[in-house]
């Protein structure tokens, strides 16, 4: 009853073929066109009477104003060339009307791009990783890649502009070679410590032990890696998304950020032009927006500055929960029961606050019990309640956490006064004392630069230095964070925080407890090793 809906010519029919993946179901794929054309296409679906190959036949395959012939006549999957582009810019006064009529900033929800973004700092990484919605970035990992290698003789890691014409030039620059050289001299003598700690089971191949192995000294020896490491992201998101981290990016205070900015505008520039132009510095929207930013971040920071100068650090670990709300348990029974009946909220909420404990623990059983594993996702009914954690860990720990983006978080700047995390494998070996030291002189090098340079002298912190953050997180959201990272193969620092939210959210609510069945509070020695060998026997059954 739903295919053969719409009715086409054989000729109309092998036209669809290339751009759509059926011309009969009504459930199809496009593909072969650009993305300024999907975007504006589905712009103009919202708004129409007719199906979407037919709105592609008539407004734009048969419209010589879009250049349709020439923008995706030439167009493969693969391939783009300059005819293409040239065309895409004739038509691009159509596909701004198009989409500035709809007047709905969705609209840039539409099409989308990947971006490469290569040889950037792990600071600038995490500007650039702020902006969650929309976007999907991956990293390159510091558990996997050995990031000790040269290039032209040169570390890897970024020599800020300002830095290198300023007076610190040269103790920067040392310093950050220092780091990267103990990195590298602890490697080899932390793996030989290692093998000697976990040999090798008989029964596990040589190619998962050695990758497990290999992740355990990365783990622990990544902490002295600098935030001007230089690492890669490989970025997807909407046209809403860019225009968002473009505009974000170049009302940054440091330059990378702005340079990346630039960079990343003139590239998506083309490829989706007209979801990206208001990123451009000479457009109204952009000007207002920085102007609202620097008006705003200077009215805040004076008074940070008047409210703030008398507290001083404290190092340390820790995972404090600081808001929560106490009748959590309540409005999670009335949530879960809102939906099965036909009352009002109001009521079903009087109603369950008058209820005795054993009843509301089985309405919270019933929502618990049925899960088998931590991929079975709770009831939206725990999206509810909210939980606020400070945490001070060291910078790694959040660069792993920070990747969540079902949560509102925010931090404070990289600095070294929150002290430092020591592997444990390190303590009372021979490899401590270079480790230390190389804390202790990163310290005095940021205490140096930040007289002059605050936001700049982040670039020097080693990994391993504490910060503080914050997590505004719902129940439901925590529940997926706590057990996901805390399983055997995850990092021990990740782990730890995982078990502590946990643990705290227990504490606070005891009747959540069993919303949190799959959170692993076990300890591991090579936590990775399980997971190997199953990635080693997934590789043999994909080779047979």
């Amino acid at each position: 009853m739903f295919d053969d809906y719409e009715e086409f010519t054989d000729g109309q029919r092998r036209l669809l073929d290339r751009y759509v993946t059926s011309t009969t179901s009504n459930v199809f794929a496009l593909r072969n066109l650009p993305e300024v054309i999907k975007g504006a296409l589905f712009s103009r679906y919202s708004r129409s009477s007719l199906g979407l190959r037919s709105l592609l036949l008539k407004d734009f395959i048969k419209n010589d104003e879009t250049m349709f012939s020439l923008i995706s006549g030439a167009y493969t999957e693969n391939e783009e060339n300059d005819e293409q582009l040239i065309a895409i810019k004739k038509a691009q006064s159509f596909y701004d009307r198009i989409l500035d009529g709809y007047g709905d900033d969705s609209i840039g929800e539409l099409g989308g791009a990947h971006l490469a973004i290569e040889n950037i700092s792990m600071l600038a990484a995490k500007i650039i990783e702020d902006r969650r919605i929309g976007g999907s970035p991956l990293e390159k990992s510091t558990r996997y890649i050995y990031f000790d290698q040269k290039i032209r003789d040169q570390y890897l890691f970024y020599r800020e502009p300002i830095l290198m014409t300023s007076a610190h030039k040269d103790a920067y620059l040392d310093m950050c070679n220092h780091l990267f050289q103990v990195y590298g001299e602890l490697i080899p003598q932390l793996t030989e410590v290692m093998e000697q700690g976990f040999p090798k089971d008989p029964d596990v191949s040589q190619v998962a032990y050695t990758a497990a192995l290999r992740a355990k000294v990365l783990d622990c020896l990544r902490g002295l890696l600098p935030a001007s490491t230089m690492t890669n992201i490989g970025l997807f998101g909407n046209g809403r998304f860019f225009e968002h981290l473009l505009t974000s990016l170049h009302c940054e205070s440091l330059s990378e950020p702005n340079e990346l900015a630039r960079r990343g505008f003139d590239e998506l520039s083309k490829i989706i032009p007209s979801f990206v132009r208001r990123a451009c510095p000479s457009h109204r929207h952009f000007i207002s927006h920085q102007e609202f930013k620097e008006e705003m971040g200077g009215e805040l920071k004076q008074l940070a500055e008047e409210h703030l100068a008398a507290y001083s650090p404290s190092s340390g670990f820790k995972v404090k929960l600081v808001d929560f709300d106490k009748d959590g348990a309540r409005t999670v029974a009335a949530m879960l029961l809102y939906s099965r009946g036909n009352c009002p909220l109001s009521d079903v909420r009087d109603h369950v606050k008058k209820l005795p404990q054993e009843e509301l623990e089985r309405i919270l059983e019933a929502g618990a019990q049925a899960r088998k594993n931590r991929r079975h996702k709770s009831p939206r009914a725990l999206e509810h309640v909210n939980f606020t954690f400070e945490i001070v860990a060291d910078f790694g720990i959040y660069r792993d956490l920070q990747r969540h983006r079902m949560l509102t978080q925010e931090r404070q700047f990289l600095s070294c006064d929150w002290g430092y995390y020591i592997p444990k494998e390190l303590v009372g070996t021979s490899m401590e004392r270079p480790y230390r030291e190389a804390m202790d002189m990163a310290k005095g090098v940021y205490d140096q630069i930040r007289v002059d340079l605050p936001e700049e002298a982040q670039y020097v912190v080693p990994m391993a230095y504490n910060i503080h953050w914050y997590f505004r997180i719902n129940l439901r959201a925590l529940q997926w964070l706590t057990e996901l990272r805390s399983t055997p193969q995850g990092h021990p620092g990740y782990r730890l925080i995982a078990q502590a939210l946990a643990a705290e959210t227990f504490k606070a609510v005891p009747e959540f407890r069993r919303f949190f069945k799959f959170v692993d509070f076990d300890g591991y020695d090579l936590g990775r090793l399980d997971q190997e060998i199953k990635t080693e026997l997934k590789a043999r059954g994909s080779e047979s």
